[in-house]
Order: structure tokens, then C-alpha cells, then sequence
């Protein structure tokens, strides 16, 4: 027993450190890829690390009405989604699990928690306007991954993320009704999802000026900014995780490559989309928010009825 939990903490403590350290450099690519897309040079690939380094190397000045609360929101932004890098059941879906779906959905639902303290501590008018927004969509957004979980669970019959993952959303048949429709509701919201444009309104730089974070700088923007980054990419592994299994037969390191490599596959789409469109109004993504969880709700429906 005690050696297969330092089993899982090694491999919890590794995979967390591997999201860390990966989570600048998909946000460089993003960028680079973005400039060439418009037809611009861009950045180094590099630059987020260098961003990050240089705001840690700041003064770490305090404003706003509650500093305790700024700390305490870009410490929990951070460790919300390294944390559930540490759950993973193994990189390419390898390992037993650490924790099952209601813990993964309240780790992932931490991380918008964080952005909304860190808003209101900040106490700016435009803080406040995007920690509104910031409210509405999570009130439409987060309850569709819980969805998509629990139309997993119906057809695994458990509620533990290593039977969760793997292709369970699709049913014993491998192409359940549910499962297909729970994918293209999660392919159309995902980009919400990490707050990537179209659907950017919390933070609206040309609006309402980077919106939660418009009083923020130093190191807590950098713990706030790098939280950004690993969200993108845990979001993204976890729709590979559930929606686009296989690979795990391969073994380590294979196994992990191709993981890595479906992972990658999919922040390009989501850069791909952020480069090539504009952003919504609030109205126009509320509604389109409200179709979206609809359409998980009628999968759930489904999954229930064995479909």
C-alpha cells in the first residue's frame, strides 16, 4: 500500500510539474502562431517565460480593498488546475487514479472562484464589470463538464477518472448517442471554456481594459497569468482524456507522446479559432451558452436511458 501511494504522488508531483513548466510554452506557440496568421513577425516563443520571470522580478505592490484576498486568489488560481494534473489516472490515461469526478469538477470550478475573488479584492469598476461577466458564463459553462462527466459515469457505471477516461463517454458499443452529442456540444463551448476568443468578454482588453486583472501586477499577475496558461492546457487534455482516447496500449514514453501530441492538436484548433474570429457581445454568448447546456442537458437525458 505504501508503495503504490508514492506511486501516485511521484507520478501526481511529475505530471503537475510537466503542466508548469509546458504551460508558457503553449502559450508562445499560440502567440507565434497567431502572428503568422495575421501576417505579423510576433514574439519569441520563448516570451511567456520571460513575461512570467520579469513580473516575479517586480515590487509586489498591493492596492485595492482586500491585499490578503489578492494573494490568496493567484495562489489558488495556480494550484486549481496543477492540481487536478496531479489526479490524472497517468499521462496517456496509464496508472490508477487519485480522486474521481465531483473532485475534478471542483478543482476546475476553483480556478474561475479564484478569478472572481481576485476581481472584487481588486475593487475597480472594470474589475467588477468582468467578474460579472466572469459570473454569468460560469453559471452556463461549468455545469457542462460536470455533464459530460456524469454521461461518462452513466455509461461506467463509476464515478473514478480512471474509468471515466478512455472512451466511456461513448458507451460499451464505442458510439453512443450521448457520447456524440456530449462532444459536439464540448467542441463548440470548449473555446468559452478557456476563455479564448470569441468569447474573451471577462477580459476585453480594447472594452474593459484585461477586465479582473486590470489592477494587478508583479507577481501576482504572474501566478494570475500562468493560471491562464495551465488551464488552456489541462482543459485540453482533459477533452483528449475523455473524447479522443487510445494510445494507452503503446506503453511509457509512447503512450505519453501521443497524449501530448492530441493535447497539442487541440490548443492549435483553439488558436486557430481565436486568431480567425471576433469577439461576441455578452448577449449574443449568453445565448449561445443557454443552447449549449440544452444540448448537454438532453445527452445527460440520454445517457441515463442507456442511448
Amino acid at each position: 500500500m505504501s508503495g503504490h501511494l508514492h506511486e501516485i504522488l511521484a507520478r501526481g508531483l511529475l505530471q503537475a510539474g510537466a503542466v508548469l513548466l509546458a504551460a508558457p510554452l503553449a502559450e508562445g506557440v499560440m502567440r507565434k502562431i497567431t502572428a503568422v496568421l495575421q501576417s505579423r513577425q510576433g514574439p519569441p516563443v520563448i516570451q511567456p517565460y520571460y513575461d512570467l520571470l520579469k513580473l516575479m522580478g517586480k515590487e509586489d505592490l498591493e492596492c485595492g480593498e482586500s491585499p490578503w484576498m489578492q494573494r490568496l486568489a493567484g495562489w489558488l488560481a495556480l494550484v486549481a488546475p496543477l492540481s487536478v494534473a496531479a489526479l490524472w489516472p497517468g499521462i496517456g490515461g496509464q496508472g490508477p487514479a487519485a480522486g474521481d469526478a465531483i473532485l475534478l469538477v471542483y478543482l476546475l470550478t476553483l480556478g474561475g472562484v479564484a478569478t472572481l475573488l481576485a476581481g472584487l479584492a481588486a475593487g475597480s469598476t472594470y474589475s467588477l464589470l468582468g467578474i460579472s461577466r466572469e459570473m454569468m458564463t460560469m453559471m452556463v459553462l461549468e455545469p457542462l463538464l460536470a455533464i459530460a462527466l456524469l454521461v461518462a459515469a452513466c455509461h461506467a457505471d463509476s464515478l473514478q477518472l480512471a474509468d471515466l477516461f478512455g472512451g466511456a463517454i461513448y458507451g460499451r458499443s464505442g458510439h453512443s448517442g450521448s457520447g456524440l452529442l456530449m462532444l459536439g456540444v464540448l467542441v463548440f463551448a470548449f473555446q468559452a471554456m478557456v476563455s479564448r476568443r470569441p468569447f474573451d468578454m471577462t477580459e476585453a482588453e480594447s472594452e474593459i481594459m484585461e477586465g479582473p486583472l486590470m489592477e494587478y501586477s508583479g507577481p501576482k499577475l504572474a501566478l494570475l497569468q500562468w493560471a491562464r496558461m495551465a488551464r488552456l492546457v489541462v482543459s485540453s487534455a482533459l477533452m483528449v482524456a475523455l473524447f479522443w482516447p487510445g494510445g494507452a496500449q503503446l506503453g511509457f514514453p509512447w503512450a505519453a507522446l501521443v497524449f501530448a501530441a492530441k493535447t497539442a492538436a487541440v490548443i492549435l484548433a483553439v488558436t486557430v479559432i481565436a486568431a480567425t474570429h471576433v469577439r461576441y457581445r455578452v448577449d449574443q454568448a449568453i445565448r449561445y451558452f443557454g443552447g449549449m447546456l440544452l444540448a448537454g442537458l438532453a445527452a445527460l437525458g440520454l445517457a441515463c436511458f442507456g442511448f
